[in-house]
This record gives C-alpha cells, structure tokens and sequence, in this order.
C-alpha cells in the first residue's frame, strides 16, 4: 500500500546561511549492506544513509539469512552469511523503489543455490529489469519476468532460480549503467572463471573499489574499446569496516539551492569526491558558479571534501554528453540551476533519464514550464533557456510522479522564484533523503508541509 500524498510548498526565501553536512551516499550505503551480508564476519557500517530505499536493502538481505542490526549509535552490525551462502527467502523480496538495490541484490543472489521472487512498489514495477535479467541468464540464471499490457518486457515482479554454479562471461552492456556492471560483477563472484565488464563510457566504480575493501581482487585494463572489469570466481568476501562518506547526489539540493538565492553563502561538509560522481560540479565551475572544496582527506575508501557555496550569476552551458554517467541523477537538479542563468543549457545524452522513477527528462521539462521556464525537450536530452538572473514566474503545482528528485528539484526551483512552488506529493523524499526538511530549514529555507 502506497503511502497518502503529502503535498509542499517552497516559498521564496532571503538568504541560505549556515553549515550543513551530506547524509549518507545512498549508492555506497547498499553495497556496505549488501556486501556486508555475502561476507565471511561481521561488517560495522557508519554513517549509513536511513532512507527507505535503505531499508528496503536491509529487509532483502535479511530475508536471505544476514543478520542486521542497528545500535544507539547508529552504527549498523551485519553478520554476514558467509561459506553458509544466501538460502532461498521464505516470502518475496520487497526492494520497494530501490532500482540500485534490487538490480545489484539480484546479481548478488545469482551466484547462490536459491531460488526467490522479486517484488517493489509501483514506480519499480515499472523499470526495466532485462538489462540485469539477460546477461545473468547467459551465466546460466533462470529468471521469469512480468510483461506489461502495454508489452514491456522484463519488468517486477521476478522469479530468479540459480544452482550457483555459474557460467563466467565477457559482457558491454548496451547502455553505461554501474547498476548492470555491480550486478553482473557481483554474479561473478559465484562463477568458475573470469567475468569481465567492458565499459565504453565509464561508470561510477563504487562496487570495484568496495569489493577490494572487502579482500575481493578487481583486475581494470584500460583498453581503445573501453575499460576491462574483471572479478576472477570463485571468490569470498571478508567483513570489513565501513564509513559512508557524504552523496554528492543529495549534496546537490542544497548546493543549488544556494547558488540561485541571492545573498546566499554556505559549507556542504563530508562530500563524497569520486570523480565518477561530481559531473554536477565540473559543469557548475564551467557555468561560473561560486564552488570551493577544500579539507580534502579519506573516508570508507573515498575522497571527500567540504564544499563552500555563494549565489552566483551562471552562464549556459552545453553539457558535454560523455559527462552524463558520472552526473546522471543531477540533471534535474542542474536543470533548475539552468532556468537562473544567463543564456541557453544544452544537456543531451541522457536518454537513461526516461526509465529512472519516472521519466525525469518528461517530468523535469514540465516542472519548469510549468513555472515560467523556456525548456526544449528532445528524445534523449532538453534544453533550458535561462532567465538571465532574473526570478522566474514560479507559482505552479508540480506533480512528482512518486520521483524524489523531481520532487527535491521543485522546491529548490520554488525558494527563488517570484511566486510559491508546490508539488503534489513528498512524502517519497524519505527514499533518499530522509532529513531534506530539516536540513533545509536550517540553512533558511522556508518550505511548507
């Protein structure tokens, strides 16, 4: 059952002042719980984003035999099952509307003896699974799919049936997605060989770095067809201790948001800084903005950093295309740093946004005309003509299709606008970040619930 729509209203606000800290990146945190469940030991993870989508990870890796718990503190301990292996769930795994988490969970279960169905709400009933689905039934998965009455394969619910014994392949994914590579890597842990992922356009490589951290060797040749990922099976993994840095992704709203207040000047602190993650803020420097990061140091095998953030008069930009899978969750948010900016953002390449939660190009180019924004949309990109500075009209209702990052988007748009923005629903803003309102608000913003 869906949760009642819970509607909000971002009210143009004076200046953002203040210092706030990233929560948790929502990619790292499912691999620590995934991870953290196939290994040998007991893994403690710190910092975990608490999100829906989170927890919805945490409940699958349960159900396949891990122990997971959380203390006062935090911390979360996770005893993972080890040589004992995943056992098949007693009822359907939940995934809920984590697309990151069911596809690498599926890719993880592939390399076990089970056999379990695969279930999420509405809006990850929807995304197509047959980009994870193909190539595990080429290492020798059964996986039986719903198709839609509209005749889209490959879609929630899944039955997947393996022997854990498995079928090592070479694989180059149609479209770049970290999703496919983690779960096809993750699948060959179980496999008798070499699996290899050939990447044309690299993705973000927290699964490669997180596998080393738990003993798991990766081996990546960089080759003229792309980068070679190859993870050699059988292979076991050994708890560890983890520290999730901050997410870029979430560390965006408030960047942006402070970027097209006028008087604004604020420190984003615990940054993740992997460069397969910060496209956003390559463009954002390229657009003219105000963007500092210092106090560089390590965190849970990454780079992070405290971003110092003032208004800025931006310019547009054409985003490069090659850019896209290392910002691709941000164009949303980028799209309504464009409306401020003086001249036009180009931003093509990003067909991969019209299967995200909704269809992001579709549902972002409406958020902004929907306020008084000239944008373009394409088959796989849009562009925005931006006011030049100036307010835009605001004072429409976006409607989110159950997608938090359209909703997030909307409201940064409404705290500089001549008028309120409101959507139609936040209540999916707890999937990925739990503590938006308040962080928000402490920085100034007024955003009514």
């Amino acid at each position: 059952m869906s949760s009642p729509a819970a509607p909000a209203t971002a009210v143009p606000s004076k200046a953002l002042k203040g210092t706030v800290k990233a929560p948790g990146d929502k990619s790292i945190s499912h691999r620590a719980i995934i991870f953290g469940a196939m290994a040998d030991g007991i893994t403690d993870v710190s910092g975990l984003l608490r999100g829906a989508d989170i927890l919805s990870t945490v409940g699958a890796m349960r159900s396949f035999g891990a122990k997971i718990t959380e203390n006062e503190t935090g911390t979360w301990r996770i005893e993972g099952v080890g040589a004992t292996g995943f056992s098949s769930p007693a009822e359907d795994v939940d995934c809920g509307n984590a697309g990151t988490g069911v596809r690498l969970i599926m890719g993880a279960a592939a390399g076990y003896d089970l056999k379990a169905r695969f279930t999420g709400d509405a809006s990850l009933s929807i995304r197509p699974m047959n980009r994870i689905l193909d190539p595990l039934r080429e290492m020798g998965v059964s996986a039986e799919a719903r198709t839609t009455e509209n005749g889209e394969p490959g879609r929630l619910p899944v039955i997947l049936k393996s022997s854990g014994d498995l079928k090592p392949i070479d694989y180059r994914p149609p479209h770049a997605s970290a999703q496919v590579k983690s779960a096809l890597l993750l699948a060959g842990l179980g496999a008798k060989g070499t699996t290899t992922v050939i990447e044309s356009v690299p993705t973000r490589d927290h699964t490669e770095n997180m596998l080393r951290a738990f003993g798991v060797p990766v081996d990546v040749k960089v080759a003229g067809d792309g980068n070679h990922i190859s993870v050699t099976g059988p292979a076991k993994l050994q708890a560890t201790t983890i520290k999730v840095p901050g997410d870029p992704s979430s560390a965006a709203f408030p960047i942006i948001a402070a970027l097209i207040t006028p008087g604004s000047d604020i420190l984003v602190e615990n940054v993740m800084m992997n460069p397969t993650r910060t496209g956003l803020f390559d463009t954002l420097n390229e657009m003219g903005a105000f963007l500092r990061a210092d106090n560089f140091r390590k965190s849970g095998g990454e780079t992070i950093a405290d971003i110092h953030v003032k208004h800025s008069r931006l310019n547009g930009v054409t985003v490069p295309e090659g850019r896209a899978a290392s910002m691709i969750d941000e164009y949303p948010i980028l799209a309504v740093a464009a409306a401020f900016a003086t001249g036009k953002t180009i931003m093509n390449g990003i067909g991969e946004l019209r299967v995200k939660e909704s269809d992001r190009i579709a549902a972002t180019a409406a958020l902004l005309s929907e306020n008084g924004v000239t944008v373009a949309e394409t088959k796989d990109g849009m562009t925005v003509t931006g006011s030049a500075g100036k307010a835009p009209l605001g004072g429409g209702t976006v409607k989110t299709h159950h997608d938090h990052r359209i909703a997030m988007s909307a409201l940064i748009l409404g705290l500089a606008t001549q008028n309120p923005v409101s959507i139609d629903d936040a209540s999916m803003i707890a999937t990925s970040f739990p503590t938006f309102f308040d962080l928000m608000a402490s920085l100034g913003a007024h955003i009514e619930r």
